[in-house]
């Protein structure tokens, strides 16, 4: 390989789940932590771990000469961003490579194209892949009607920059989005140091799904099928299944198939998603495109039989994928919960404490991705994810049902979770059916 040591520059179970990929290649890692991570176990288990400052992430994990300078302490020729935090900044590319250090994910030219989500529409657009209509939002508030009126209402919202939700507001008319669209622009600021809007025509009740695709930008590019990721509160996903349900043949077929079109119309390499919204009438469109390993692919990884982190190495360090399509199998069905620190009787409201773990599942089929151990503080200077819970069966409901009982023997005491929440999600008729969308939780909490 073309370089022998890692540097991760992340934390929880993703920095865990590099740490064993990297042994499993025989590569030395090392850990950065904030000073509020010191006790995590996982720092034990990398080959070095190094602090690189205090609990806020921007004096940590967004320390871009911290995390260099633990690189050069560490001996490290890559560093692997994880998800989140520098995961998809191509600024951080960019010195990665003006140090000469091998950036574990896509090229830097493919990060800002995708990071331009109009770019990335016209991109895929002219593959052949189907988009939603839509436009930027020009400065005059006249110009911004004419727009809307252009792409058509109800519409949402959205940052040009940008992902996870921030600055997208549901628009149903003029009003609504004059009103609406000034504190869209400063959310996005806030989010990514820059306002700038699109109009994207919006679609009722439609499903959210993305397709696992791998490149080596050599000369394969395969997919590891779709994920539903439908479950989801202010765009923030909380379930995530694979294959996806309820859908036909016909239309699966379709939807690997552009994703594949639209990472080969942008030059992807390494690991990516393609997102997709899918109408009732079965007619879906492009929306984005991640640049990074997500939190959901775990589920695919279960089906597919494929460890995507130690791909992702493998792929940095010049290799050509090691499977083709043909290959891909998928085997059954599998199902990830997200159980977060959050309160769902208290608007999701973060929450904070010293964890006692009471019980802990596993087991034939089941799958549990944490960072947890006894007696963690969890603060609220990160992201409200605690664990990821998977599990697969032969079928969807051998998988459901074996992720109820998982669910059960979650027992934590010190903070709330999302545990029950979707605990409660997994047993309604419209899960058991497999005939949910993007509307489903909104349903259900508003009673």
């Amino acid at each position: 390989m073309s370089f022998d040591a890692v540097l991760i520059a992340n934390r929880g179970e993703i920095a865990l789940r590099v740490i064993e990929a990297c042994r499993e290649l025989g590569l030395r890692s090392v850990c950065v932590y904030s000073e509020a991570d010191a006790g995590m176990p996982y720092l034990r288990l990398a080959d070095e771990s190094v602090c690189i400052g205090p609990a806020e992430p921007a004096k940590s994990y967004l320390n871009i000469a911290a995390i260099l300078s633990a690189a050069e302490l560490g001996e490290a020729g890559a560093i692997h961003p994880g998800y989140g935090f520098l995961a998809e900044d191509p600024h951080f590319v960019e010195v990665c490579e003006e140090h000469g250090l091998t950036f574990i994910g896509p090229p830097r030219s493919v990060i800002e194209l995708l990071g331009d989500k109009l770019a990335a529409r016209k991109a895929v657009a002219e593959a052949g892949v189907p988009i939603l209509p839509g436009e930027a939002v020009p400065p005059a508030p006249d110009e911004i009607l004419e727009a809307a009126e252009r792409v058509g209402y109800p519409l949402l919202i959205k940052a040009v920059f940008g992902g996870g939700g921030r600055g997208m507001r549901r628009v149903a008319g003029p009003e609504e989005l004059i009103a609406k669209a000034p504190a869209a622009s400063e959310e996005a600021r806030a989010a990514c140091g820059k306002g700038s809007l699109y109009l994207e025509k919006a679609l009722a009740d439609p499903r959210h799904i993305e397709v696992q695709v791998v490149g080596d930008g050599i000369e394969s590019i395969v997919h590891l099928g779709e994920r539903e990721c439908s479950i989801q509160r202010r765009h923030q996903k909380l379930i995530e299944e694979s294959p996806a349900p309820s859908l036909s043949e016909d239309v699966r077929d379709r939807l690997r198939e552009a994703a594949l079109w639209a990472a080969r119309a942008v030059g992807y390499r390494n690991v990516g998603t393609v997102e997709f919204l899918l109408a009732p009438d079965g007619s879906f469109y492009f929306i984005e495109m991640n640049a990074r390993i997500q939190v959901e692919h775990s589920v695919s990884e279960v089906v597919c039989g494929v460890n995507l982190i130690k791909e992702q190495l493998l792929l940095a360090a010049g290799e050509r994928l090691s499977f083709t399509q043909e290959e891909v199998e998928p085997r059954g069905h599998a199902i990830e919960c997200r159980l977060n620190a959050e309160d769902p009787k208290r608007e999701f409201l973060p929450s904070s404490g010293t964890v006692t773990i009471e019980q802990l599942p596993g087991g034939h089929g089941v799958r549990l991705d944490t960072a947890l151990y006894q007696g963690m503080e969890v603060l609220p200077y990160y992201d409200s994810l605690v664990a990821k819970l998977v599990t697969w069966g032969p079928d969807r409901e051998a998988a459901r049902l074996r992720m109820i009982t998982a669910l059960q023997r979650f027992e934590l005491s010190g903070l709330e979770t999302t545990r029950d929440l979707v605990a409660e999600i997994l047993a309604r008729t419209e899960f058991k059916t497999g005939e949910y969308t993007t509307a489903f939780l909104e349903r259900l909490l508003a009673g």
